[in-house]
């Protein structure tokens, strides 16, 4: 039984051992090691980068008692306080850094009742009996160190709790001694039956002593799913009569040590993510410190620094572009803060407006075309910028003054119809004010659908629709 359960065991473990060094790192970019995670590389933290050991070997000794049985270890009624030995070994494979997957084989022999089989029973009525074992179990592990790690928590660590869970399959022999000293074989159950399976749990404390090497702790908890294991005999025997329980379990508390494989600096196992990103950060708070910002400062105060600051001198208040050079959107060199009229070119003298060259604006030039609106809109559209920047020059060409005069198409009563022209020329007139009209030069005069530059076009489903965008239209008329 031993024999064919060490085997199996040996058969798992040397192809796990077999590619326990073939990691190989991504990328050769070297920082200092954090001691909490050793890597040497920064690269992306996956498990498929292998920039870390994955696989360990780990063995240990410890002290089986068992506790909730028909005969038990412990003196609570059933028995002595009676300390049996159990020994593992498993083959560790990390997953994550937070989580991997044991493959464990255990013996070891409990001792239970009122005295040790290796001597002589105190009185005729004292049962004493032992449990030889071995299993083998896939115990789950989860480090619940890193997985709780706290965020803000900057240092490394040395010590980590895990937790561990499984199944497998154990095999015993149950020996029974009474006040005949005689010790009698009570129950064989043999490996990979249905009956030997069992289950395990517990915690264990690591401490790292170095790269290689760790120390653990172990408390586990072992359940299995059996009534014999006790020695107590069959199910229906006396002694496994005296409680109701039907499974006979047991603590085995263990001290251990694991030698980490691998030709990398760190575990996956002991790398903390988080140590990696405040290292991260630290490098880069250091490069930070030797890069200055606005090195010479900022004299004219327009939020682009001296560095590169094409003019120095901006006057306070006006916008700039990317370079700190003042804007001056009509480029006549007035810049937009002191230019009267943004966006048609004027000399310097004229506070960047435009000035009579010649005698007032005859007649036609001021009738000017082309200023249209949408359907029910008041809105100036793109298209009409060009020609009412022409609009600003034309005005403050001339002496006289301007009615600004707006008109619609026929569709809508007269009454909306007048309210729509008078805010269609209003907008026009606010415009040219903005970039530079004089106010006492313009007046705002709504004429509604009384004013159709296609009088054929009533109503407007005789026309073509351009005919009727003609008529929803703003003119300039001399007064």
């Amino acid at each position: 039984m031993k024999l064919s359960l060490a085997i199996v065991a040996l058969a798992l473990a040397i192809p796990s051992a077999t590619y326990a060094q073939d990691s190989t790192a991504v990328s050769k970019g070297e920082y200092p090691n954090t001691f909490s995670s050793g890597s040497a590389n920064v690269s992306p933290f996956t498990n498929q980068s292998k920039r870390f050991n994955d696989w360990s070997i780990s063995a240990g000794v410890g002290v089986p008692l068992l506790q909730s049985a028909d005969l038990t270890s412990i003196k609570n009624g059933n028995g002595k306080n009676l300390f049996g030995y159990s020994a593992y070994v498993s083959i560790d494979k990390a997953i994550t850094h937070a989580f991997g997957i044991n493959l464990q084989y255990d013996r070891g022999e409990t001792r239970q009742g009122w005295f040790n089989t290796k001597n002589a029973a105190p009185d005729a009525s004292a049962v004493g009996a032992r449990t030889q074992y071995d299993a083998i179990s896939l115990l789950g592990d989860i480090n619940f160190s890193n997985l709780l790690r706290r965020v803000d928590n900057h240092s490394p660590y040395r010590w980590a709790l895990h937790g561990y869970a499984g199944i497998g399959t154990i095999a015993y022999r149950a020996y029974q001694k009474d006040g005949s000293n005689k010790q009698t074989l009570m129950t064989e159950i043999k490996p990979f039956q249905l009956g030997s399976l069992f289950f395990q749990a517990g915690t264990g404390l690591k401490f790292k002593v170095n790269r290689r090497i760790d120390i653990e702790g172990r408390l586990m908890y072992v359940v299995t799913g059996d009534d014999e294991f006790d020695g107590g005999g069959d199910a229906y025997s006396a002694i496994n009569k005296r409680s109701e329980q039907v499974s006979d379990n047991f603590f085995n508390a263990t001290l251990g040590l694991s030698v980490k494989l691998g030709k990398h600096e760190s575990h996956l196992m002991w790398h903390d993510p988080l140590q990696e990103i405040y290292y991260k950060l630290d490098v880069l708070a250091n490069k930070n410190q030797d890069i200055e910002v606005c090195k010479k400062g900022d004299a004219d105060n327009d939020g682009v620094c001296d560095d590169w600051d094409r003019q120095l001198d901006t006057p306070a208040g006006a916008r700039v572009d990317g370079a700190g050079v003042a804007l001056d959107t009509d480029l006549d060199g007035v810049i937009d803060l002191y230019d009267k009229c943004v966006t048609v070119p004027g000399p310097v003298e004229n506070n960047g407006c435009p000035v009579a060259t010649t005698g007032p604006v005859v007649e036609t030039e001021t009738k000017l075309e082309g200023i249209e609106f949408d359907l029910n809109s008041d809105r100036i559209l793109p298209s009409n910028t060009p020609i009412l920047n022409n609009a600003v020059n034309y005005i403050n060409s001339s002496t006289g003054s301007y009615n600004v005069i707006g008109a619609t198409d026929t569709r809508g009563t007269d009454a909306y119809n007048q309210k729509l022209s008078e805010r269609r020329a209003n907008n026009v007139k606010n415009y040219l004010i903005k970039n530079g009209v004089q106010t006492g030069k313009l007046q705002a005069v709504g004429k509604g659908e009384k004013d159709l530059k296609y009088p054929e076009c009533e109503p407007a489903t005789k026309c073509p629709e351009w005919k009727n965008r003609a008529n929803r239209r703003v003119y300039f008329e001399a007064k």
